[in-house]
């Protein structure tokens, strides 16, 4: 796996991946809508880690500067 993502990328998605689950724990988004966002946040965060987001692949987007150094 190649890395695809840069740091503001990585931290802009663990913010909004802790907003959505706020969101789920505070019982502000309840049902199907949570189950989903909850969902959503996790993924998030799981991208976040492993500095790698597959929906980026097919577009060819790349955030990670340090890739492109090494070059």
């Amino acid at each position: 796996m190649k890395k695809n993502m840069g740091l503001a990328d990585r931290i802009i998605r663990l913010l909004v991946a802790v907003v959505l689950a706020v969101l789920y724990f505070a019982k502000v988004v309840t049902g199907i809508w949570g189950i989903i966002i909850l969902v959503v946040a996790g993924l998030f965060i799981i991208t976040s880690f492993c500095k790698f987001c597959p929906a980026y692949m097919p577009f060819g987007i790349n955030t990670c500067k340090v890739d492109e150094e090494k070059k």
